[in-house]
């Protein structure tokens, strides 16, 4: 036990603190969440690791240092409605439920649906709703004051934005590799959004997301 608090801390003061994620809340969820019970049991030796670790399916569970600054950028308070595009192992958003006051986390996958959800549930997280399905095939009117985009958008894709409330704020890295721009989508009011860049990343892209053209000679 003492060498898991060992290196949860080496991996804030080290990688994420380094990263300057540098938000108390952000900095005592990642201390207080158990991030080895949501890893893959073949990659549990690395799960302080600098580095993205593989989920099946082509997708990965975010580095730690990148997961701190989504969730400092976001800002998400205990009032909060979230939406999660991608749950992946289901740690973020056991992060963002931390932080805020509901979560309705999308992930394409059933399997890693269903192992997000008994990860939660085993977790005692109970302000997190887990659902198998599309997040592209959203055609409710829902808003949500918090939206975190795990998976990259190749091409911007004004629709999620469409569903955050006036002073809401969105997460997603855009472009393709080698360089995605993070940005942060705030919307002003019911017709203006601001987008600020914040760090450039790399992040497996949304499977089904539109793609740029390609030219052909």
């Amino acid at each position: 036990m003492h060498d898991l608090e060992s290196a949860r801390r080496q991996l804030i003061d080290h990688q994420v603190r380094a990263w300057e994620v540098l938000d108390p809340r952000v900095l005592d969820a990642l201390a207080a969440l158990r991030r080895e019970h949501y890893v893959p049991e073949a990659y549990r030796d690395v799960a302080f690791a600098d580095m993205e670790i593989p989920l099946g399916y082509g997708q990965c569970m975010l580095a730690p240092k990148l997961e701190g600054r989504i969730l400092q950028a976001l800002a998400a308070v205990r009032t909060d409605d979230v939406l999660e595009v991608g749950t992946g192992s289901g740690f973020f958003a056991a992060c963002l439920a931390h932080l805020a006051g509901t979560v309705r986390s999308l992930e394409i996958h059933g399997d890693l649906a269903q192992a997000a959800a008994r990860s939660l549930r085993a977790a005692a997280v109970t302000n997190v709703q887990v659902e198998n399905m599309d997040a592209l095939c959203l055609a409710e009117q829902a808003r949500y004051d918090v939206i975190a985009i795990t998976a990259a958008l190749p091409v911007y894709d004004t629709r999620f934005e469409k569903m955050l409330r006036t002073g809401g704020r969105l997460f997603a890295a855009v472009g393709a590799a080698p360089a995605m721009q993070a940005l942060l989508v705030t919307r002003a009011d019911e017709e203006q959004w601001v987008r600020t860049p914040l760090f450039e990343t790399v992040i497996t892209p949304l499977i089904g997301a539109a793609t740029p053209p390609r030219f052909e000679f």
